[in-house]
């Protein structure tokens, strides 16, 4: 997948194209995002740029629960909302932000699981 770089590749005010003098460099090229969802724990690592890895959550079932200077291993039941995007808490995946549904009450994703391979979180108040 090939994703645009601004004024790589744009069309001119007349409508006409304007053709770029070079192509996308590898490290331009953008991938399609990691969205981590709700299911039995799966990761997957890939390789970035600088010889590095990074591993990133496809789904997940636990969260670590901080509150009150303890951390403690919740189940997630559900996602109850998503303010990235209304589409995220339709179809369940957990971003940074998300209000998720636990066994041990409602909590807010304070990680980045698509992104960094585990999902913490702190409660987040009732409704």
């Amino acid at each position: 997948m090939r994703k645009s770089v601004e004024n790589l590749a744009t069309s001119k005010l007349t409508g006409g194209r304007r053709h770029p003098l070079r192509t996308r460099r590898k490290y331009e090229i953008d991938r399609y995002p990691n969205e981590a969802l709700n299911g039995a724990q799966e990761t997957v690592t890939r390789k970035v740029r600088g010889r590095g890895t990074k591993t990133a959550l496809k789904a997940v079932d636990f969260v670590n629960l901080a509150s009150g200077g303890r951390v403690a291993k919740a189940k997630i039941l559900k996602v109850l909302e998503n303010p990235t995007n209304n589409d995220y808490r339709r179809r369940g995946v957990i971003t940074k932000g998300a209000v998720l549904e636990t066994s041990e009450g409602r909590c807010r994703v304070v990680s980045r699981p698509g992104q960094t391979g585990t999902a913490s979180a702190v409660p987040a108040g009732p409704a």
